[in-house]
């Protein structure tokens, strides 16, 4: 994405994203991996680049509050969620998100510092 597309998105109202930035979401990840059909969630490709084109955080009030453990899918986030090694599963995994082993995750599994218990919650700066 461009940085005029990306300031273009950063400033869309969520209920214009989708008709605005699906097509050009679709046409990113078919490039980024060709074999794409389906992730671990069971997405094609038109179905998931619409839950990308359309930047919003979901949260449930009543049950499990993760980005994605396995089951749960999309429904808050916990500061320790490693959104980015989702993120690369979902575009490279295949179906059963297996396919692309070493495309499927940054190797950072944690932060560099633990996180408080207490609010703010978020460790320190060095």
């Amino acid at each position: 994405m461009s940085s005029e597309n990306k300031d273009n998105f950063n400033t869309t109202v969520p209920s214009m994203m989708e008709a605005s930035f699906q097509s050009a979401f679709q046409t990113k990840l078919m490039a980024l991996n060709p074999g794409y059909t389906t992730n671990a969630l069971g997405l094609d490709a038109a179905t998931f680049t619409t839950v990308l084109a359309t930047d919003v955080l979901n949260v449930s009030t009543t049950g499990t509050t993760t980005f994605f453990d396995g089951t749960n899918v999309l429904t808050g986030r916990a500061l320790t969620d490693d959104v980015i090694d989702v993120e690369l599963l979902l575009i490279f995994g295949g179906p059963d998100g297996t396919a692309n082993g070493g495309l499927t995750s940054d190797n950072v599994n944690a932060n560099d510092k633990p996180f408080l218990t207490s609010f703010p919650y978020l460790a320190s700066p060095w």
